[in-house]
């Protein structure tokens, strides 16, 4: 379920926090890793690029815009945190999502979201209105907590 809800959508929203203590959150095509690291190109001098040099802390939500009020929704909040990486994994996530994507024509840092917690939010696969908590390990997911909010 975890793997459909990153999928959902290539635009990811990425909420930071000022070095005044302010969210700003923006919006950016991302890939993603089988560990569920979140990946992105920015451009280092962006407010969002800016806020990590001072404080990783940072969350992810992922979901796919077209959803209907009142109908099955589905979405994954990730917590974590995110700074540039100079990993090799990070251009081949983003270039298996991106078919076109020109690594070699690449100027920008990439950037990697790690997370160490994950809410999954799926009312056809769960019931309506229940949230999932998993502690994102090695090994894949392990639970945490279910929430119903009906």
């Amino acid at each position: 379920m975890a793997r459909r809800l990153m999928n959902a959508s290539p635009l990811c929203s990425l909420a930071t926090v000022t070095p005044g203590g302010r969210a700003h959150i923006n919006h950016m095509y991302f890939a993603w890793t089988d560990r569920f690291e979140v990946v992105w190109i920015s451009d280092p001098d962006s407010l969002h690029s800016r806020n990590l040099t001072g404080n990783r802390s940072a969350a992810v939500t992922i979901y796919a815009s077209n959803q209907v009020w009142g109908k099955p929704d589905r979405g994954i909040q990730l917590f974590g945190t995110a700074a540039v990486t100079a990993s090799p994994e990070a251009p081949r996530a983003y270039g298996k999502r991106f078919r076109d994507f020109d690594a070699g024509s690449n100027d920008l840092p990439y950037y990697r979201f790690r997370p160490r917690t994950v809410k999954l939010f799926d009312e056809r696969s769960l019931a309506g209105g229940t949230l999932v908590t998993a502690r994102v390990t090695r090994d894949g997911l392990a639970w945490l907590k279910t929430e119903v909010w009906a």
